[in-house]
Formats: C-alpha cells, sequence, structure tokens
C-alpha cells in the first residue's frame, strides 16, 4: 500500500509499504478520510515526538474509514463497518485510569498512520476507543473526533455556563472549535487570532473577531476591542508570552485554561498578584479519554461541529510532504483532507 512515511526532521516520503499481518484482537481500517493537524506539523519540524512517534514511521493521526480486515478473535466489530478511531487507548488499570483521567494514563498506547491507503487497529484501542459512526455522517466530519475530542476534554473542565463571556487566543483548529463548543454552550465568545481565512472562519461561527496581525501587545489589541475581563480564557496557541496574556485578560474570578502546549523547557512569568486577588482558576488540559470521544462523535453527528468549517482544503497522499513544507513555512488554511486513494 501506500503511505506517506516520516523519516526524521522535515523529511516525508511517499512509500509502498507492505501491510503487515493482524495480530489478535487487532482490525484493519481501509482510510476514508485523513486531515492534517497542528500536532502533525511540530512532529514534521521537530522529526518526532517522544511519546507518539519515532521514526521512520507512517504518519498522521487524524482519520475515520472502514473495517476491512478482522484479526483472530475479533468479535465485535465487521467489516465494512464505517469506524473513527482515536489515536491512543488507556490502559484501565493505572492509577491515572482507575481515578478517570485516563487522559494521564501511564501506559498510554499511541495510534498513528493515518497518511496511508489503510490502518492497523491495534487490539486496545479497538477494544477500547474505536467508535461506529451512524449510518450518513461523513468520514470527513468523523475525522475531526479525536481533535474535538481533546477540545471537548478541556471545555468540560472549564465548567462553563451559559451567558460567560469567553476569549479564545489562536484561531487554528483547536481554537475554532473551542469558539463552536462556546456558542454552543450559549456563552459570548470572542476569538484572537491571526490569517483572514481563519479569522473568517471564526466569525461564521459566531465569534466576534479580533484581529492581532502586526499587534505585538496582544492584551492591549484584545482590551481595546472589547475590553478584557474575561470570564473564561482559552490559549489555543502555545507560546510563553500568550500563556501570560492570558491570564492578564481574565476577569475576577475567572478561569484560564491554558490549553496550548509549549516546547519543552519554555518557562511563562505570571502576574501572582492579579491571579489571588482575582481568585483566578488556572488549569491545563492534556489529550482525551474515551468519554471524550464519544462526546465528540455526538457533537458532530448532531451537527454542532461540521468539517465544512474547518476542512478548507484538499490534497492527494503524493502531495503531501509538499503541503506540509508550505505549512511549516507559514500556511496558514485551516485544516485540509488528504485523499488516501486514487
Amino acid at each position: 500500500m501506500k503511505a506517506v512515511v516520516l523519516h526524521g526532521r522535515e523529511d516525508l516520503r511517499l512509500e509502498e509499504i507492505a501491510p503487515r499481518p493482524l495480530q489478535p484482537g487487532e482490525v484493519r481500517m481501509a482510510i476514508e478520510a485523513a486531515l492534517t493537524c497542528g500536532t502533525d506539523l511540530k512532529v514534521f519540524k521537530r522529526g518526532y515526538h517522544a511519546k507518539m512517534i519515532s521514526p521512520p514511521a507512517v504518519f498522521g493521526h487524524e482519520m475515520a474509514g472502514r473495517i476491512c480486515e478482522l484479526g483472530p478473535g475479533v468479535t465485535d466489530w465487521r467489516e465494512g463497518e464505517a469506524v473513527v478511531p482515536a489515536n491512543s487507548a488507556p490502559c484501565g488499570s493505572c492509577r491515572q485510569c482507575q481515578n478517570g483521567r485516563e487522559n494521564l494514563c501511564d501506559d498510554l498506547l499511541f495510534l498513528n498512520g493515518a497518511y496511508a491507503e489503510s490502518v492497523v487497529i491495534p487490539a486496545r484501542v479497538a477494544q477500547k476507543n474505536l467508535h461506529r459512526l451512524k449510518p450518513g455522517t461523513g468520514f470527513a466530519d468523523a475525522a475531526l473526533t479525536e481533535p474535538l475530542a481533546c477540545v471537548a476534554q478541556g471545555w468540560e473542565e472549564l465548567q462553563a455556563r451559559p451567558g460567560q463571556r469567553a476569549l479564545v487566543i489562536g484561531a487554528g483548529p483547536i481554537g475554532l472549535m473551542f469558539a463552536a463548543l462556546a456558542r454552543h454552550g450559549q456563552c459570548e465568545v470572542t476569538v484572537a487570532g491571526r490569517g483572514a481565512e481563519r479569522l473568517a472562519a471564526a466569525a461564521k461561527l459566531g465569534a466576534a473577531i479580533v484581529d492581532v496581525t502586526g499587534r505585538s501587545d496582544l492584551v492591549a489589541a484584545v482590551k481595546s476591542a472589547d475590553g478584557g475581563g474575561f470570564d473564561l480564557v482559552i490559549e489555543a496557541v502555545g507560546k510563553a508570552e500568550t500563556w501570560e496574556a492570558a491570564v492578564r485578560l481574565a476577569g475576577k474570578g475567572g478561569k484560564v485554561n491554558l490549553f496550548g502546549g509549549c516546547p519543552a523547557g519554555t518557562k511563562a512569568a505570571l502576574e501572582t498578584e492579579w491571579i489571588h486577588y482575582s481568585s483566578l482558576t488556572l488549569l491545563s488540559s492534556f489529550h482525551h479519554t474515551p468519554r471524550a470521544m464519544r462526546r465528540a462523535l455526538e457533537l458532530i453527528e448532531s451537527g454542532v461541529v461540521r468539517a465544512r468549517d474547518f476542512v478548507t482544503g484538499d490534497c492527494a497522499l503524493a502531495e503531501l510532504p509538499e503541503l506540509y513544507r508550505r505549512m511549516s513555512a507559514g500556511n496558514r488554511a485551516v485544516k485540509t483532507r488528504v485523499r488516501t486513494r486514487p
């Protein structure tokens, strides 16, 4: 089969690889839709991910498709079923799993391989984090389930209430998904970010827009446009300076989700006086749980989140290495669907 393989830093290659035989409990999924992702872009630039992928390896993790082969002993699935896999599965037995924090599992098993004609779903994923699609659910819609699950996890942890004012810093796919869930939760939403296409997508979702292009002072830009003092602030960029700005833009009693992951070794300086005397709540959400995956798929299948609001491009598998090079150089498309077969 054809697959895009990560060999190292900014080194993606389209290759012909032999599908491996299935082990007990595994299933093979023919990939009908795969999507580009900001995390995959970070991995492309770095050449590896300490927890998720070690090159050479088939790349990508946002996907949906149909089961095309069953491994020995599989009885819960049928060939031809439309499904979406998570990119991980918890062990279910460690202390974190037992405490309901499966996203922090001490033995979290990761799955990559979206940029290929098919992928082997490990037995643990097939048992714990593979989900059937309802009839009529589009594969491109379903492929949004994994990133939306991360957002659903973060939104749930904020414990938002209708009528609250929410600020999302960052207009990438994750920021846009937070905006969609905030609107669905009947919050007033402002998105601060860059890129005309991304900001237009945020406006389409019902958010007020603060274009910070060319603005060095994010706090001043937002306050001049919207006044600051938000009940909820979500940082969806992953930079120290935006973590710091997120705290300064929260109002008294506000909650700040420092969602964007910063590079290892990053340090942020936070204003302790403002945090303390304003009684701010700071949290940081990581990854997702099987329950968050189910919730994300419910949101997709009920029409709250749709591919047409997030997927703005299309490319063939052979074009993917060049696409990631353009993304690395600053392409601000929201998401691109990858055609895995002719």
